[in-house]
């Protein structure tokens, strides 16, 4: 930290207006983000991609560092920031730019929230099938540079194959784009890829274009819950078949007790398509449960939204009481020993059976139960990131615990996007 905290906010009204600018005395926006000891002067607010160029630049030649966010909803995921002077944020940045109706692609603000986004392809009968955390609140940026995906990752894909383009401000301020109606990539870098789940540390994203989808006909999603072993061979013969769902997923038997939905485990599979095949493939997976002695029920309509919505707010809400809420991954293969070994602890959790990638949580703070399961992830061939958590518990725990062999790779990009450690220090894998 170069100039005085104090200088920050009449420096940059000079930019934005006194508008642009909220004092952070009584904000607790940013908060669970930064450590206890950061003391940052305020939030800017641009209106537009010039003005947030101007900010970055000016921070730029003033040595301050930032931290880049949206609403902030996810601003506490990942790892501490450190050493910020200011936060600035892109939730102004919210227009709409272009709906390529027959292209079936979408560029916006990344200010813009995804439900509102929703709301406009809505309207020429389209949808983005990405299904966030938090979705009437994310911002498009935030959920590219958290790389949060959900449910329907099953039948779509993750962030990085519904991402076309971007642009995105630098550290000297420029505005740079990728992708989209753009040939060639800058310095020849994938940055549709690199930015996704990037947290904010190689520049602010400004503007993306996403591919959507025309919106189903019908929906259904079809509940099976019964034992750790009935569940897994009906996760297995759901996997191996032609059916075609665009969500499976694979619960906790905690997670389906305060669901309300049956005891044991359970699987929640949605059918999307003409209506028709939507019978037929719920049917014939409902068959399947009832051959195993699974107990099966079908949700639709307004009872099916409920079900994914109440789904949602048990696993994406804020660690509650101190509480942990943690990324994971295993091999598919390892699901259903892995909800065991998280019931045993008392712990909340889906997986998506497609890819192994899924949600836990813990009410209780308890390192030595985060470090057994970071271990057995690991050992199936995967991972245990800690997304929310207290900022003391962060402090005392490597929340991303890589052990794989591009550190060295991840930095020399790091250095090259951002030479002068001004966007998110700290927040990413090694205190990148």
């Amino acid at each position: 930290m170069i100039q005085q905290t104090s200088a920050i906010a009449p420096t940059l009204e000079s930019i934005i207006g006194t508008s642009g600018i909220s004092h952070t005395q009584d904000d607790t926006l940013w908060q669970s983000a930064v450590t206890p000891q950061t003391k940052i002067d305020c939030i800017a607010y641009p209106n537009a991609q010039e003005e947030l160029g101007q900010v970055v630049a000016c921070a730029y030649r003033n040595k301050w560092q930032i931290l880049p966010t949206g609403n902030g909803s996810k601003l506490g995921w990942g790892g501490v920031a450190k050493h910020i002077d200011a936060v600035v944020s892109t939730a102004r940045l919210n227009r709409l730019v272009e709906h390529a109706v027959g292209d079936l692609t979408v560029t916006a603000e990344a200010g813009m929230k995804f439900g509102d986004l929703q709301a406009i392809l809505a309207k020429e009968g389209q949808f983005l099938a990405l299904d966030p955390a938090y979705p009437e609140h994310a911002t498009l940026g935030g959920i590219v540079a958290t790389a949060d995906a959900g449910s329907w990752r099953q039948r779509y894909g993750g962030v990085r194959d519904m991402l076309l383009g971007l642009s995105f401000v630098r550290f000297d301020g420029q505005i740079a784009k990728a992708g989209g109606r753009v040939v060639k990539n800058v310095a020849g870098y994938d940055l549709m890829k690199l930015f996704t789940g990037s947290y904010g540390t190689l520049g602010i994203i400004s503007q993306v274009t996403f591919r959507v989808y025309p919106i189903p006909d019908a929906s259904q999603s079809l509940v099976l819950t019964g034992t750790a072993d009935n569940i897994a061979q009906a996760t297995k013969t759901l996997l191996a078949s032609a059916l075609t769902p665009t969500a499976i997923d694979v619960l906790s038997s905690g997670l389906v007790n305060r669901l309300g939905i049956g005891e044991g485990m359970g699987l929640v599979t949605r059918f999307q398509s003409v209506e028709a095949s939507v019978q037929e493939q719920s049917a014939r997976l409902l068959e399947v449960g009832q051959h195993l002695g699974l107990k099966g029920s079908c949700y639709a309509g307004s009872d099916e939204s409920n079900l994914w919505q109440t789904l949602g707010e048990q696993m994406q809400g804020s660690a509650i009481n101190g509480g942990i809420s943690c990324k994971i991954g295993v091999l598919p293969t390892a699901a259903i020993a892995t909800l065991s070994l998280l019931d045993d602890m008392n712990a909340i959790a889906l997986i998506h059976a497609g890819s192994g990638l899924g949600m836990l949580r813990l009410d209780n703070i308890d390192k030595a139960v985060v470090e057994r399961v970071r271990s057995h992830c690991q050992s199936h061939g995967g991972f245990l990131t800690v997304l929310a958590a207290p900022v003391a518990f962060k402090g005392q725990f490597d929340v991303w615990g890589y052990s794989g062999n591009a550190l060295a790779l991840m930095r020399k990009i790091k250095q090259q996007f951002d030479p002068e450690n001004m966007f998110s220090p700290g927040r990413f894998v090694g205190g990148i």
